[in-house]
């Protein structure tokens, strides 16, 4: 597939919808305010903008490439349409019973979150297949054409089917689907066995649910979408960014929306392991902080990690187990209710807490002068004097800073008897601490060091934060690249149309099928292949195997990559080889006498990637004349410093730039502590460094010992 023209990157975020077109080996950035109740509207704005300032024309876009936050927000908000389950006699409160597991043990008042559909709109059939695939109890069809009528009465728009067993035999489903689509014309069906065909029916039924629930809204946007950008003249293929890193055509997307969930940060960390590629960093943590939330990602040899299941809708201070689990591929990140519309309040306790609950773009925080009365993160940073309230956004939306301190007076400080500064320190240190905190958490999750990673800062607000972020971490390296501020957007234009395709077989290593392993290999490349080629894609496709594998007795598995030979000759030998091999690295050591076992086999068809351009080393540095002054609050520090300002545009490669100090551009600002400087790369990215002095100057400031 030839791609002639221009491409055009939109990402809709909760508070703003980033615009990236490329072409001709430029680029063009703008970001617009997300707007609700037409998500299309930005988009439109943002194109014309862009195309505007290349000086081409709209017909000029030659693909254009998505990702949204719509799925996500309409199950958080539990927006969806009228949805109903369809289930196996005996399992109608599988997605209400859970995991029975308590995500916070020691609260005696803890309350589990309610599931997606209620009692009411749960129903079953007579049916029962076992483990391997067996009829024990057959389906009747008078019995599903009874209760399609039911259902035709009762309105329903979208029907998920999940029955035990179905990821094995789907026959029942089919039966049920064929039923469905006779009585109910106009409804949509999703089927489980599409879906997510794994084993675990909570997660696997609370994924159809989603799917099903979300389907007629985004179904019916994308084809708004498409109308409204023909009408303006951009008849160009969409794609759409899905959860594990790859895109996929909009039909696809259209059937399978709960992929999308996770699209906009997953473009985000795409993004940041192509800058990763080009310098050569084998272990990056990717931070990326927009407007509602931010999201931290492990990225070892220039890949970001994966998963087979993630939580939606942390209704628990972000604790897992607390959200909605959505059983797809997706690339493994955490998220962090700290976002610069993440609003500020004070508890019964008298802390200060931030998040979950974002001001978002309407109103927006206080600065936007919307109406918006509550503190919010950027509030904080526009006090501490992070964000020039004239040079928001290059101009475009103007700031009141007299707003963003009454309100951090009113919220805070009058609680805790702090002027409005105070107020806006407390707020900063709160989040960076979450978010730090995080990270911690899932690096320990991970057996990894952070103070080896280097960090990857982007999205609007994570270069206003990066700088303190690294001090609490111990991290010393951190790398702002060009367009931080719509990464997520850039990194569309990086992905690879790819589709993953899964299947639970469960299978003793002791009990090896080769020719069923082959046979499922073979089928599972074939669905993932033809998904990508739907897309247009006429060139080479490449597959990647996986399996997930576990000591017979133990709960959860972990992925064991494969080649395609060591996947095609199937040899049990060799994959325990590479389990073993897996399963040291993560614990440690092994288990002995404890046989291994197989529950889900996957195969990730994907187009290649472009090869890298490794960057050019500095030839020297020179310190960067500043172009003025700006006071600014160090939170090390714990006071205001002078801090130096400079134009991101007018840095070259090789300057310098001494901490406290504060770059600015037209989607974000970057802000140096004292104890960093920051040095132009030959590919414009900034390096935040650690300042061979900081520790001493540190020690000194606080009147405290160098090293303890």
């Amino acid at each position: 597939m030839s791609i002639l023209g221009a491409r055009l990157g939109v990402d809709i975020g909760g508070t703003f919808t980033d615009v990236v077109l490329e072409q001709g080996g430029q680029r063009f950035s703008t970001k617009v305010l997300t707007t609700y109740a037409a998500p299309e509207d930005a988009i439109i704005e943002g194109m014309q903008r862009v195309c505007s300032k290349a000086g081409v024309p709209v017909s000029a876009i030659g693909q254009i490439i998505h990702g949204t936050t719509l799925a996500t927000n309409a199950l958080i908000e539990r927006r969806g349409a009228k949805t109903a389950l369809i289930t196996t006699e005996g399992f109608r409160d599988v997605i209400e019973m859970r995991t029975e597991s308590r995500f916070e043990q020691y609260d005696l008042n803890l309350t589990l979150p309610e599931p997606l559909l209620p009692r009411n709109r749960r129903y079953t059939v007579k049916e029962r297949m076992d483990a391997r695939g067996k009829v024990l109890v057959p389906l009747d069809r008078a019995q599903v054409e009874a209760l399609a009528d039911e259902l035709r009465e009762a309105g329903y728009e979208s029907v998920a089917v999940g029955l035990l067993h179905s990821y094995v035999n789907d026959a029942h489903e089919r039966l049920i689907h064929d039923v469905l689509s006779e009585r109910l014309p106009g409804a949509m069906i999703s089927l489980s066995s599409e879906v997510s065909p794994q084993m675990r029916e909570y997660e696997r039924f609370n994924t159809t649910i989603a799917n099903a629930y979300i389907k007629p809204l985004m179904k019916s946007y994308l084809v708004r979408l498409k109308g409204r950008l023909a009408a303006e003249g951009a008849s160009c293929p969409i794609f759409l960014m899905h959860s594990g890193g790859g895109i996929i055509s909009l039909e696809s997307a259209s059937e399978f929306p709960v992929r999308l969930v996770e699209s906009g940060p997953a473009g985000g960390a795409v993004f940041a392991a192509d800058i990763a590629a080009r310098h050569g960093l084998k272990k990056v943590l990717s931070f990326d902080m927009g407007g509602t939330t931010a999201k931290i990602c492990l990225i070892k040899n220039y890949t970001p990690k994966t998963a087979r299941v993630f939580e939606v809708a942390r209704t628990y201070r972000f604790k897992k187990g607390s959200g909605m689990p959505i059983s797809i591929p997706v690339i493994d990140m955490v998220e962090i209710g700290a976002g610069g519309g993440s609003l500020a309040h004070v508890d019964s306790m008298n802390q200060i807490r931030v998040g979950p609950e974002s001001a978002g773009s309407e109103p927006g925080p206080a600065c936007y002068g919307r109406g918006g009365k509550r503190p919010a993160v950027t509030d904080a940073d526009v006090v501490l004097g992070k964000i020039d309230p004239d040079n928001f956004a290059a101009g475009t939306i103007p700031l009141f800073a007299d707003q963003s301190a009454a309100a951090l007076k009113s919220e805070i400080g009058g609680k805790l008897g702090m002027e409005a500064e105070e107020s806006a320190w407390g707020v900063a240190e709160v989040v960076d601490e979450n978010m730090a905190n995080a990270a911690r958490v899932h690096a320990v999750e991970n057996g990894e060091d952070l103070s080896e990673y280097t960090m990857i800062a982007f999205g609007g607000a994570a270069p206003l934060h990066a700088g303190r972020l690294c001090e609490k971490l111990g991290i010393s390296r951190c790398l702002v690249p060009p367009g931080a501020g719509v990464g997520s957007a850039i990194g569309f234009l990086r992905a690879p149309f790819s589709f993953e395709a899964n299947r639970t077989l469960f299978m003793r290593l002791a009990q090896f099928d080769t020719a069923r392993v082959t046979q499922l290999f073979d089928e599972m490349e074939d669905e993932a292949t033809r998904v990508v080629r739907s897309c247009g894609w006429d060139g080479e496709i490449r597959a990647e195997y996986k399996v997930y594998m576990r000591y017979a007795g133990q709960g959860w598995e972990i992925p064991v990559a494969l080649t395609s030979k060591e996947a095609r000759a199937a040899d049990p030998a060799v994959i325990l080889q590479r389990f073993e091999h897996e399963y040291a690295n993560l614990f440690g050591r092994t288990v002995k006498g404890l046989a291994a076992e197989i529950t889900v086999w996957s195969v990730n068809a994907h187009t290649p990637q472009e090869a890298v351009s490794p960057v050019e080393p500095l030839s020297g540095m020179s310190e960067a004349l500043a172009e003025g002054s700006r006071s600014v609050f160090d939170a090390g520090l714990g006071r205001r410093v002078e801090a130096q300002a400079h134009s991101r545009t007018a840095l070259t490669a090789g300057s310098r730039v001494s901490g406290p100090g504060i770059i600015t551009e037209d989607e974000t600002t970057i802000v140096l502590p004292s104890s960093r400087i920051g040095v132009t790369l030959n590919d414009g990215c900034i390096d935040i460094r650690l300042t061979e002095a900081a520790p001493a100057a540190r020690a000194a400031e606080r009147k405290e010992p160098a090293h303890v």
